[in-house]
C-alpha cells in the first residue's frame, strides 16, 4: 500500500509564485543591480591564463570556449563566459524546451561582443523564464519535465525550476565575485 502524500494543490500555496519569487527577489535585490555598470574590460577580463571565454575571431565571428564533457578540473571562466552560460545553458535551452523560446545551443548562439549586449540577452532570457514559471499551474509543477531534460525527464517540473534557480544564483554569485576581484586588482 502506498502512503498518501499531499500534492502541491492540497497545501493551499501558490507554488508558481513562490518559485518565481525566490529567484526574482535575488535577481532584483542582488544580481541585476550589481551588473548595471559592467564594462567591456570586466566582461572580457581573464583573471588567469587558459580561461574559457567568448572570443572574437579574425573575421568577426564570436565563439565560446566549450567542451562536453568539460575538462577535469574545469577551467576558470570569464564573466563573458559565465553570462553566456546563464543565457544559453541555464535559461535559453529551458525557455526553448518549455516556454516557447527560440531554439538555442552553444555552437550557434549569437554571443554578445560587449557587456551591454550580453546584459540585454540576459534580461530577455531571464524575463521569458520568469514569466514562464509564473504561468505554471500546480498541475504543471507536478508533471514530469519531459525528455528535453534527459536523465531527469521523470522529475517533476518543480524540481527543474528549483535547479534553474540554483544555477542562476550560483553563477550570478561567481560573476559578482569576478567583478569584485577585477575592481580589487585595479585598486591594489
Amino acid at each position: 500500500m502506498t502512503a498518501w502524500r499531499p500534492s502541491v494543490r492540497d497545501m493551499g500555496i501558490d507554488w508558481s509564485k513562490e518559485l518565481s519569487e525566490q529567484l526574482d527577489w535575488h535577481w532584483k535585490q542582488h544580481l541585476r543591480p550589481r551588473l548595471e555598470t559592467l564594462t567591456d574590460d570586466e566582461y572580457f577580463w581573464e583573471p588567469v591564463e587558459g580561461c574559457w571565454t567568448i572570443r572574437v575571431g579574425k573575421s568577426g565571428e564570436i565563439d565560446i570556449d566549450w567542451a562536453y564533457p568539460e575538462p577535469s578540473p574545469p577551467p576558470v571562466t570569464t564573466i563573458a563566459w559565465r553570462l553566456a552560460h546563464i543565457i544559453v545553458g541555464v535559461f535559453g535551452m529551458r525557455n526553448a524546451s518549455h516556454f516557447g523560446g527560440p531554439p538555442v545551443d552553444y555552437q550557434t548562439f549569437p554571443y554578445a561582443a560587449s557587456a551591454e549586449e550580453a546584459l540585454e540577452q540576459l534580461d530577455d532570457a531571464y524575463a521569458r523564464w520568469r514569466d514562464g514559471v509564473r504561468g505554471l499551474t500546480a498541475e504543471d509543477l507536478e508533471r514530469p519535465c519531459g525528455e528535453a531534460e534527459g536523465p531527469y525527464a521523470d522529475y517533476p517540473f518543480a524540481a527543474l525550476v528549483l535547479h534553474i534557480n540554483r544555477e542562476a544564483i550560483h553563477h550570478g554569485a561567481e560573476i559578482l565575485l569576478l567583478r569584485d576581484l577585477h575592481r580589487s586588482r585595479l585598486a591594489g
